[in-house]
């Protein structure tokens, strides 16, 4: 117990003194304990002691068994290096001789490959002076050879000699090959029928030269084979850009014509290959010129004409030569731009294009097969764009020409519309936005099989200009509201009136501008997946996306607008019912059937035709809208009695009850909890006004503070007005009301002089109080809330005897439906 003091453990064990008659025994057992453990100390040392001279024996017998290795590793090392040194004295001798016979066997070697050389030249001499190619080639071949075994000689003058020598033989042969291709294609090919063949060894020589010497002689042919290209088209007569597919003719005849002549040249040297590359050079610089010095803008048909047959031209190229085909959605439509002026000839390329097509088609077939390779050895150049992109600063015109067809297309397809949907119809689109987005996409295809650069990014900005106009369009189909001095004088003006019809529209207008939205988008998506990456960027579609959204919320709007204007004359009704003269309560009014009539027609139609997200939309600006507006007529209204209070309370209830049954009259409640709250919220405004109305005078001020907080003093001299107070009752509880006083008294019978006096309100409206020290002092808002609610119960007209009857079973109830209605 390492905390434990003695004095402690003592007195634990010996308590009391009863308990000490226990030491005895006590310390016997300790002396035995004592002993115990000296004995093991004793024996621990003991044993300790002996472990440590045996561990310093064993590691004395360890330290000498290490001395014995180490001298036995010493003495086997130098044992090693007397070994060595023998061996190497013995090995002196041999090494030398060694050596010796290298150098002999390599001098011998040299000198036969010197002789070898000596005598290649000259016989390599002889045969490029017999002009032998074949022979020569060969000869060549080996004097390369020889001739790199002697690199390390090159200071030996023998071997300069014989270097300058081999130099200037192959110079010869250069000269003389030369000279001999220099009659190919002048017609010596047929009168001499050995000259093909000579021509043919002579490609073996040039094989044997450097590199260098194959590329000159292969530009020197194709600028020759092409210079009379340059002459014929360089003419006023074919510099001509509608004279564009002869030069490509011209070049295809070429190559089939001298195809068997050319077989002369190795299939490495790619010399057809080679030459339509710098007949594309020299075709794309031409038609730069012609372009540039036009004086006029070109016509559309011709240039897109040109630019058709040099994409193709080019797609053969790539497909001949495997430089890759490039997948083109090419339609109908490129010839339909060219036919406005030449309807003959477009139909005559229409012809050859398909059966261009369905070979391409075919060839595309038979690699997916494995049967055909396109892939030419050293091939790989990129024909796509090395003449057609010279177009491309032209194409403006073709923009131009696009942009006008598009909005021709656009006015014609509004003007055709019917603003009507067929029935059955799943989406209510209407027709001219999906003609609309057909049309742009066939534009799209037209371009894109011509170029996916700066011209397919113009006309894309071309598409955000129609479909801006077609917003435009859409906006203004919108039922607009009564303008000019008419209008002003009947108070319509800025007023909205809507047809049934109308509103159909409009909910076509809706979902019209929704699918264009989306569509612009997928449109945008398109295109800047085929487009350049340098542009792809750049392609959005977000102001027109905005456009289309503002059609939408305008739409919505004006919906709203329209059927605040069909309840003007329910709420123009509302105002003129004698609500100050009113003597029973009954069902509720007729403004209050008109505004159902006028909901159950519109309201179904409207949700068969409008999408979840955008008929909620329409909801919360219609609560937003009729909350406000009716509690706002409220105060249009003369006097309103008791029983008119009852009863316009009775009416605002079934206004509320039909507003939360419309999501389930549209049959669309995905989103009616929310929409039921905010109509509650809104109409709860317009029955909290009632319940002031109908409020004794004396506690007026406490329950319009409790239950319209947020009021303002003209409105609180508003209802003073509607309860049918004189002004002189008005002004004092007006200045109580101004002070703040919770508690307003009733007017004073006692006048002070000068100030007449107004009669008291009747009995039946101002309950008795029987504690004059709580009359016109109300305790808290509770108290307020109850009164109000308690309103009602003390009227006896004879009127008001129906109402009574309804609720006499319940009005006691706390949850009693008569309650209910002035429960805040």
């Amino acid at each position: 117990m390492d905390k434990m003091s003695t004095l402690e453990y003592i007195n634990q064990m010996f308590p009391t003194e009863a308990s000490l008659s226990g030491v005895e025994p006590l310390m016997q057992k300790i002396q035995s304990e004592i002993r115990r453990v000296d004995a093991g100390i004793l024996a621990a040392v003991r044993q300790q002691s002996n472990s440590g001279t045996k561990a310093k024996e064993d590691l004395a017998a360890a330290t000498h068994a290490v001395e014995e290795l180490t001298y036995k590793i010493r003495e086997i090392k130098t044992k090693a290096e007397q070994s060595e040194m023998m061996v190497q004295e013995i090995c002196r001798d041999i090494k030398k001789l060694d050596f010796a016979k290298k150098h002999i066997t390599t001098t011998i070697t040299a000198l036969h490959r010197l002789t070898m050389l000596v005598s290649a030249v000259e016989q390599l001499q002889i045969m490029a002076s017999k002009r032998q190619y074949k022979e020569a080639a060969a000869q060549l071949e080996a004097v390369n050879q020889l001739c790199s075994h002697f690199e390390a000689y090159r200071d030996i003058p023998k071997i300069t000699e014989l270097r300058e020598k081999f130099k200037s033989i192959k110079q010869i042969l250069k000269s003389h090959v030369f000279s001999d291709f220099s009659s190919l294609g002048t017609g010596k090919e047929s009168e001499e029928t050995n000259l093909l063949q000579h021509l043919s060894d002579a490609c073996l020589v040039v094989d044997a030269l450097e590199p260098s010497v194959r590329e000159e002689l292969v530009n020197n042919f194709c600028s020759r084979e092409l210079t009379s290209y340059e002459q014929i088209f360089e003419g006023a007569e074919l510099a001509k850009l509608d004279k564009t597919e002869r030069r490509y003719a011209w070049i295809k005849r070429r190559m089939r014509t001298n195809e068997e002549i050319w077989k002369i040249f190795p299939t490495s040297w790619l010399v057809p290959y080679r030459l339509c590359i710098q007949f594309c050079k020299k075709t794309r610089k031409q038609l730069e010129g012609i372009l540039d010095n036009m004086k006029e803008k070109p016509d559309v048909a011709t240039l897109l004409m040109a630019l058709q047959r040099t994409l193709e031209f080019e797609d053969e190229l790539a497909e001949k030569f495997g430089g890759g085909t490039q997948s083109r959605e090419i339609g109908n439509e490129i010839e339909e731009i060219g036919r406005q002026n030449n309807s003959q000839s477009a139909s005559d390329i229409r012809k050859k294009y398909e059966k261009k097509l369905a070979a391409h088609q075919g060839s595309e077939n038979e690699e997916k097969d494995g049967n055909k390779d396109l892939s030419a050895p050293g091939a790989g150049f990129n024909f796509h764009g090395i003449i057609s992109s010279c177009f491309e600063p032209h194409l403006i015109v073709y923009i131009e020409l696009e942009e006008k067809t598009l909005m021709e297309n656009l006015e014609k397809l509004v003007q055709e519309e019917t603003w009507d949907v067929e029935e059955g119809s799943q989406n209510n689109v209407l027709s001219s936005s999906m003609q609309l987005f057909l049309i742009i996409k066939r534009s799209l295809k037209r371009c894109s099989a011509l170029t996916k650069s700066q011209t397919l990014y113009n006309l894309f900005k071309v598409f955000q200009r129609v479909l801006k106009a077609y917003a435009t369009k859409l906006f203004g189909r919108l039922p607009k509201g009564g303008t000019g001095i008419v209008a002003a004088a009947t108070g319509m003006d800025g007023q909205i009136k809507t047809s049934d019809r109308d509103e159909r529209v409009i909910c076509y207008i809706v979902n019209s501008a929704e699918y264009c939205h989306k569509t612009s988008g997928e449109l945008a998506e398109s295109v800047s997946k085929i487009i350049h990456s340098q542009f792809a960027d750049r392609v959005d579609m977000s102001e027109v996306q905005d456009e289309f959204s503002a059609v939408i919320t305008k739409s919505l709007v004006t919906l709203v607008h329209g059927l605040e204007t069909k309840f003007d004359a329910e709420m123009a009704a509302m105002t003129r019912v004698p609500w100050g003269t009113l003597e029973s309560v009954g069902d509720q009014s007729g403004y209050v059937n008109g505004i159902n009539m006028i909901l159950s027609s519109s309201i179904p139609v409207l949700g068969s035709l409008l999408s979840p997200i955008y008929f909620q939309f329409f909801l919360d600006k219609l609560a937003s809208s009729v909350g406000p507006r009716f509690y706002m007529n409220i105060f249009k209204c003369k006097q309103i009695s008791e029983t008119g209070a009852q009863q316009m309370l009775l009416d605002t209830q079934a206004v509320k009850t039909i507003l939360l049954e419309i999501p389930s009259l549209g049959r669309q409640t995905s989103g009616a909890a929310g929409y039921s709250k905010f109509v509650s919220r809104e109409m709860s405004k317009a029955e909290a006004l009632l319940k002031v109305i109908l409020s004794p005078v004396d506690s007026v001020a406490d329950t319009y503070r409790a239950l319209l907080p947020e009021g303002t003093p003209m409105e609180f001299q508003r209802i003073l007005e509607l309860k049918g107070l004189k002004k002189s009752d008005q002004q004092s509880i007006l200045d109580d009301f101004n002070k703040g006083s919770p508690a307003i008294s009733q007017p004073s019978s006692a006048a002070p002089v000068g100030q007449s006096m107004a009669p008291a309100p009747p009995a039946s409206t101002v309950p008795a109080i029987s504690n004059p020290a709580s009359a016109g002092f109300i305790a808290s808002r509770e108290d307020v809330l109850t009164r109000a609610a308690a309103l009602g119960r003390g009227a006896a007209t004879t009127g008001f005897k129906r109402f009574l009857a309804l609720t006499e079973a319940a009005k006691d109830r706390k949850d009693g439906p008569f309650r209910k209605l002035f429960n805040a």
